[in-house]
C-alpha cells in the first residue's frame, strides 16, 4: 500500500488502458507532429478498451464502500493530445482524476512521486526503469483477450523473479534441473528473498483482509513451473511472509496458458517471454523484465 495515501496506487499508461495501436502506428511511421495532428483530429472519437482496461475497471470497483484503490494515468502524450484520453476515460465512466502527461519523455519518474505500487505500460524501457527504481512493473503485451467487467478480480503471478527473487532460477539456468531441485529441497525451511511483486501481493492481501473470505472480490493464484519437491520452499516462504495466495498451481514445466484461462485470470505476470506470449492470446499478460531470464547473454 502506498504510504502516501493508504491506498493501493496503480500507474498505467494510455496504451495499456486503451487501444491506441492505430495512433501509435501513425507515430511510428510519420513522427510526433503527425501523431499530434491525428489525436487532435480524433479528439471526440472514443478510444476502445485496451488489454488492461478490464483489470482497471475491476480494481476501481473495489472502491464500492471504501477508497481502497487509485489508478493514475502516466502518459507520454502531451496535455493537448491527452485530451482524447481523458475524454475516453469520462465516456467509459472511469474514476481516474490524476495524470502526468510528459510530451514524449518517459513518465516512469513520476511513479515514485505518486506513490505507485504497480506500473503497467506498453513501453518496455519505461517498465525496466520503474523496476530498477523499486516499483512492481510490467509491460502489457498486445493480446486478443480482454478481462470481463464483472465478477471477481483474479490476478495470477509466476513465482521466481516475480514474487520471489531469481536466486533459484539462476541455479536452474546455470546448473540444470537436478541442481535446482537439490538446492531447493536443502533450503526448504529458508524463506526465499522477495521479488519485485512481493509488495504488490502484500497490498492485495491487505485489501482481501477487509472482506469476509466467503465474499472477497479478489482471488490470487501462483502459477509456477516448479513441481514437488521444489514446491515446499514456496509454500513455506508465503507462510513466513504472512501473504495469502488463494490458488497455487505447480505445473512442473507444463504450458501455463490453458491453466490461466481455466483460472479466469484478469492479468498474469511472468518474467519469461516464452510463457507470456502464449498466455496473451487467452488472458491479459504483463511481462516482468527482471532477473536472469532477461539478462543478455555474454
Amino acid at each position: 500500500m502506498s504510504t502516501q495515501s493508504g491506498k493501493l496506487v496503480v500507474g498505467i499508461s494510455s496504451r495499456a488502458l486503451f487501444d491506441l495501436e492505430d495512433s501509435h502506428a501513425v507515430f511510428e511511421t510519420q513522427g510526433r507532429e503527425a501523431y499530434c495532428e491525428y489525436q487532435i483530429e480524433h479528439e471526440e472519437d472514443v478510444l476502445e478498451p485496451g488489454v488492461a482496461f478490464g483489470l482497471v475497471r475491476k480494481l476501481l470497483a473495489l472502491n464500492d464502500q471504501a477508497e481502497r484503490v487509485e489508478v493514475i494515468l502516466l502518459s507520454r502524450n502531451s496535455a493537448d493530445t491527452g485530451l482524447r484520453v481523458f475524454n475516453s476515460i469520462a465516456h467509459h465512466d472511469l474514476p481516474i482524476t490524476r495524470a502526468a502527461f510528459t510530451s514524449g519523455d518517459s513518465p516512469w519518474r513520476y511513479v515514485s512521486a505518486f506513490g505507485a505500487d504497480l506500473f503497467l505500460s506498453a513501453d518496455p524501457d519505461d517498465v525496466r526503469a520503474a523496476l530498477a527504481a523499486g516499483c512492481a512493473a510490467a509491460t502489457i503485451v498486445p493480446g486478443h483477450s480482454i478481462a470481463a467487467d464483472e465478477g471477481e478480480l483474479k490476478i495470477a503471478f509466476d513465482g521466481d523473479a516475480v514474487l520471489f527473487s531469481d536466486d533459484a532460477e539462476r541455479i536452474f539456468k546455470q546448473h540444470g534441473l537436478a541442481a535446482f531441485t537439490e538446492a531447493e529441497s536443502a533450503a526448504a525451511d529458508e524463506p526465499l528473498p522477495g521479488g519485485p511483486f512481493k509488495a504488490f501481493l502484500e497490498a492485495l492481501t491487505h485489501i482481501q483482509a477487509e472482506f469476509d473470505p466467503a465474499e472477497c472480490p479478489i482471488r490470487t493464484a501462483l502459477v509456477t513451473s516448479r513441481s514437488a519437491p521444489a514446491h515446499e520452499r514456496v509454500i513455506r516462504t508465503l507462510r513466513a511472509w504472512h501473504i495469502r495466495i488463494d490458488e497455487a498451481l505447480f505445473l512442473g514445466g507444463m504450458a501455463k496458458a490453458q491453466f490461466l484461462r481455466a483460472f479466469g485470470a484478469d492479468i498474469f505476470f511472468d518474467d519469461q517471454a516464452t510463457h507470456i506470449g502464449p498466455a496473451s492470446g487467452m488472458v491479459a499478460a504483463g511481462h516482468v523484465p527482471h532477473g536472469v531470464a532477461n539478462e543478455s547473454e555474454p
